[in-house]
Formats: C-alpha cells, structure tokens, sequence
C-alpha cells in the first residue's frame, strides 16, 4: 500500500439561502437568539470578531450519507447501525467506505481515510466586507404552531445571509493497492464529485425542509489549477 498522489479540490461555497450550522450557547440570554450559529474567533492586527464558519465536519458528513442514500447503503431504520464495512476485503470494495472512512477501533488495515475536508472559513472579500461594517449574518424567527389549538410559540434562529462565500479546501489520498491508484482515481469521480452536487441538489447545515442550506461550488479547481465540472444528479 503506497500513497501515490494526493488531488484537491478548492474553490468557494456560495449562500443561496440562509445557512444554519448551529453552534452551542455558553450562557442564556434574556431575549436571547433560541439558535445561535457556530462561530469561530479571528484576530487580526485591529480588532476580533467571532465569525461564522463551515466546519469540515459539517459538510463531510452531509457528504456522506447523501451518497449512502445513493447507493443504498443508508438504512432509514433507526435499529439497524449506520454502515461500515467489517472486514477488509468489503471495505476494498466500498465506495463509501473507502473515500469516507471507518471507525479507528474496527483496525482493519485498510490504510487511512481518502477524503479530508477542511475547515470553510470566510473568503478574502467577505472578510474585508465585516471589517467594514457588513452584516453577513441574520436573525430569522418564525412561529411553532400548534395545529389543533392553533398557539403559536415563536423561536428565532441565526444564518447567514444569502451571497456570502466561504472557501472550499478538500484533499483526497489516492493509494495504491496493487492497482496504480485506479480505484481510488475512480472513487474521486464517481463518489466524491457525485457527492459535492448532491449537497447542491439537497442542502447545507439545519433546517433545510425549513428553507434553510441551498449552497452552490463555485470556481471549483483541481491541484493544477484545472476547472472541475460536478456531474448532473
């Protein structure tokens, strides 16, 4: 097993609509925001803001389990666990499994996971527009109805406001195991491609059956500064 090159892909996550990935609030507020989004603290030589972000996480795991119901392997029933191969002869022969990754206990020696996804931070222009003044983000607050008393009990919750972009960084680890890195040439199309446009199709974050997450890639570039199509879904 050898690392035989590593591809990225980088470019900008585009806001169609409000973003919501939700952070954790350390103290409560009378008149307080009910959802708060996730924030990260950046100092410059001026000033420090907590700015709102994209936790690689975040979009990894909307990744994955859009191509799990994809291929099949995302079961909607709650009782059966979530899916990861248990042996290392199906994980070879996994897509998801082999881009996406295992738990670190299973210890198949299968080699390490593919696809790391960093990070989204505020791309350069939008930086510059809060140090100037801009609002990048929003309180939306809506109403939870009670459909047979008809009582509304309201809620407010932050996003980001449509336009922005964050920048896009993911490296993907082309191994080869026996095969000159062809599998994983492949998986890089036909998993990890196919999974940035179905987070298109789909949405971003929370509260998507909500309006909330329709994001775009945007001025998406492989490793040699190639422009990169994502396939129709």
């Amino acid at each position: 097993m050898k690392l035989h090159k590593i591809k990225r892909i980088e470019g900008k996550i585009k806001v169609i609509t409000g973003l919501r990935i939700g952070g954790s609030m350390e103290t409560m507020e009378i008149g307080g925001i009910d959802m708060p989004l996730v924030r990260i603290s950046v100092k410059d030589k001026e000033t420090e803001k907590n700015l709102p972000y994209i936790p690689g996480s975040s979009l990894k795991g909307r990744m994955r389990s859009l191509i799990e119901w994809a291929t099949g392997n995302l079961s909607l029933d709650e009782r059966k666990p979530v899916h990861q191969c248990k042996d290392k002869e199906s994980f070879l022969k996994c897509d998801v499994c082999r881009v996406f990754g295992i738990s670190a206990d299973q210890q198949l020696e299968v080699g390490p996971t593919r696809l790391l996804v960093r990070d989204s931070y505020l791309s350069a222009e939008w930086y510059e527009a809060v140090r100037s003044g801009k609002e990048i983000t929003e309180v939306k607050v809506e109403n939870n109805i009670n459909r047979i008393t008809a009582k509304a009990t309201p809620r407010s919750m932050e996003r980001v406001v449509p336009g922005v972009t964050f920048d896009l960084d993911i490296a993907y680890r082309v191994i080869d195991t026996g095969d000159g890195g062809a599998t994983d040439e492949k998986y890089f199309r036909e998993v990890v491609l196919k999974a940035l446009a179905l987070v298109e199709k789909d949405y971003l974050g929370g509260c998507g059956s909500r309006g909330c997450g329709k994001v775009k890639f945007i001025d998406l570039k492989d490793e040699a500064g190639n422009l990169l199509t994502l396939p129709t879904v």
